[in-house]
């Protein structure tokens, strides 16, 4: 074990991602993935809209997706960029994989 991450000891030589399973662990990309899960279900009601012809609906429900999407996905690298902003990288540096 190479160096200490506070509490929790880093194996440098068996991990190969440093970043696995930071969705779960970092609680706040849950506004992000919870937007894009709206996305995804607006987006299945403008279908759906759209194939019973409730034009108005499917419009509501698309700019809804459109909104929520890009929202979600705003959060996610907002979030993301903060994360390695703290560990002294750019938000587009390649880290081996």
């Amino acid at each position: 074990m190479a160096e200490s991450n506070g509490d929790l000891p880093v194996d440098d030589a068996h991990t190969n991602r440093s970043h696995v399973g930071e969705g779960i662990t970092d609680g706040r990309n849950y506004p992000g993935y919870l937007l894009i899960g709206l996305a995804l279900a607006a987006l299945g009601l403008a279908l759906v809209a759209l194939g019973y012809g409730f034009r108005g609906w499917a419009l509501i429900a698309g700019a809804v997706c459109a909104v929520s999407l890009a929202l979600g996905v705003a959060a996610v690298l907002v979030e993301r960029r903060r994360v390695k902003r703290l560990e002294g990288h750019d938000l587009l540096d390649q880290e081996g994989h």
